[in-house]
């Protein structure tokens, strides 16, 4: 089982995200079960991501708003460091 960390800017931008989108909550605490279990099962649909974000790996949370958060995996341990729209995320 993976551990969960995140950062002071994910919290930051997660309330406001939260606060736009309340109903997301549930599904966003399922993503996160999922990812503490099993981050790459295909389900997740993970995927990593190019250009300025190499490193780093993309969860699409639902495809109508494409909200993706954004994680660092290291070995047990999986970062939050961003969440948002695809745009907001991505930075298009």
């Amino acid at each position: 089982m993976y551990s969960i960390r995140v950062t002071s800017t994910f919290l930051k931008t997660a309330r406001k995200f939260f606060k736009r989108h309340p109903d997301l909550k549930l599904k966003f605490e399922l993503v996160l079960e999922t990812l503490r279990k099993t981050p790459f099962q295909p389900g997740l649909r993970l995927h990593s991501l190019k250009g300025e974000l190499k490193g780093l790996h993309a969860v699409r949370l639902t495809y109508k708003f494409r909200i993706t958060v954004l994680i660092k995996i290291s070995p047990k341990e999986i970062t939050l460091l961003d969440i948002g729209t695809h745009d907001e995320v991505y930075g298009n």
